[in-house]
């Protein structure tokens, strides 16, 4: 989907993407395939449940004016989410899923796609809530972080997504025109806030979902990040 009132092609002046890590490069449901039977029937329930706090907890702590690292955000919302599952207290358990967090898979499309932008000298970056000690773990465990130049925390600047100082802060660091940029992201709520800045977007809808009701729409919505490549005129 790209936006049909436009008719020039508004990726044609694109020289650097930003990615979202969670969701986007990495694959947090993989601690449900590695920790399946310690986890039982409830593992999906429990992983989901664990994502969705981690998220509302950032967004309830940035308009509470009570910012954390996501590290902390991370421990209270999976204890949130055993609790309410009614897992039983295991503390060896608990290390496991946080460990699982800084060894997450990368998605197949994430390492071919971004090998692609830098053969074809596109600058390509991660815009994510993790820590910096969360995102050269997962980076490195993936084999992600050799292929990108910059790897951005919100840490600096002390909120998170969609706040706009957090998109600003990645134009800043990359020192390139907004316009030459293009943001990516499964999660369409952090499409919505790159949107609202004044990037251009593409929503990675893998999930077949609808469109965040905010009165903001993503430049192109695609299935995955292979999708990428005729966005872009990538040779294949």
């Amino acid at each position: 989907m790209t936006d049909p009132d436009t008719h020039i092609d508004p990726f044609c002046t694109i020289t650097a993407c930003v990615f979202d890590a969670y969701g986007t490069l990495f694959d947090i449901a993989s601690p449900v395939q590695r920790l399946g039977p310690k986890l039982g029937a409830k593992g999906a329930e429990l992983i989901a449940l664990w994502r969705r706090r981690q998220l509302e907890y950032s967004w309830l702590r940035s308009l509470m004016n009570r910012y954390c690292d996501f590290w902390q955000i991370t421990e209270e919302s999976l204890d949130y989410a055993l609790a309410a599952l009614n897992y039983p207290a295991d503390a060896g358990l608990r290390r496991e899923l946080l460990d699982t967090f800084l060894t997450l898979d990368a998605f197949p499309d994430a390492v071919r796609t971004l090998g692609l932008l830098r053969d074809n000298g596109f600058r390509a970056a991660i815009l994510s809530n993790g820590t910096p000690q969360m995102l050269t773990a997962a980076g490195e465990a993936s084999g992600v972080t050799p292929l990108v130049d910059l790897v951005l925390s919100v840490e600096s600047t002390g909120c998170y997504k969609p706040d706009p100082s957090v998109y600003r802060h990645a134009v800043q660091r990359l020192d390139v025109p907004p316009e030459r940029i293009l943001f990516v992201s499964a999660n369409g709520w952090d499409v919505a806030g790159a949107s609202a800045y004044g990037l251009r977007t593409v929503w990675i809808n893998r999930n077949g979902l609808p469109i965040e009701e905010l009165g903001i729409r993503p430049t192109a919505m695609l299935t995955s990040l292979t999708d990428l490549v005729g966005l872009l005129r990538l040779p294949r």
